[in-house]
C-alpha cells in the first residue's frame, strides 16, 4: 500500500509535536537587577538557547505544553547577596507553585537551582515566578536560565 504525500505530512508534522524542549536565560545583552517587588512577579527569559517546538514564549516567558505527557524542568537563580533582599524564584503550574529555589546571604553572589518532573495535559502553563522582595541580577554569562523538555508523551 503507498503512502501518500499527505499522509507523510501529516506523520511528519506528528512526530514533530513529540520534539519538545527549550532552554532560556534572562538577558539578551548588558546587566541587570531585577527587583525587589512587593508581589510574586513572573520573570521572563528573552535569550533563547533552543525552543525546539516553539512551546515556550520568550515575549511571555510562558512555557505552554503541546502534548500531554511528561516533563522535566530546571532552573537556576542567582542573586547580589543582600542583607534585607534573598534571592528566588518559584515553578509555577497553571498558577500553582509547585517548587521553589530560595537563598539568603548578607554578601557575596549567591545561586540556588530546583527542578521537577510534571505530568501535562495539552494546554497546561508553566513558568517562573520571582519571590516576592526578592533580587535577581544577570549580565551576559547568563546565571539564571529556564530550561524544560519532554520526557514522554501519555
Amino acid at each position: 500500500q503507498s503512502t501518500t504525500l499527505k499522509e507523510l505530512e501529516m506523520q511528519k508534522n506528528e512526530l514533530e509535536k513529540l520534539q519538545v524542549a527549550f532552554s532560556a536565560a534572562l538577558l539578551v545583552s548588558g546587566s541587570e537587577t531585577i527587583g525587589p517587588f512587593n508581589t510574586h512577579t513572573n520573570l521572563i527569559f528573552k535569550n533563547v538557547f533552543v525552543n525546539i517546538g516553539n512551546a515556550y514564549n520568550p515575549q511571555t516567558g510562558l512555557f505552554i505544553a503541546p502534548v500531554r505527557g511528561a516533563y522535566h524542568f530546571e532552573f537556576y537563580i542567582y542573586g547580589p547577596g543582600d542583607s534585607s533582599h534573598p534571592s528566588g524564584a518559584a515553578l509555577m503550574k497553571n498558577g500553582q507553585q509547585i517548587c521553589i529555589a530560595y537563598e539568603h546571604q548578607t554578601s557575596h553572589t549567591v545561586k540556588s537551582a530546583n527542578g521537577a518532573t510534571l505530568l501535562l495535559e495539552v494546554g497546561d502553563v508553566v513558568f517562573l515566578r520571582q519571590w516576592l522582595n526578592s533580587k535577581i541580577i544577570d549580565n551576559t554569562n547568563n546565571h539564571n536560565t529556564f530550561s524544560g523538555h519532554l520526557l514522554f508523551t501519555m
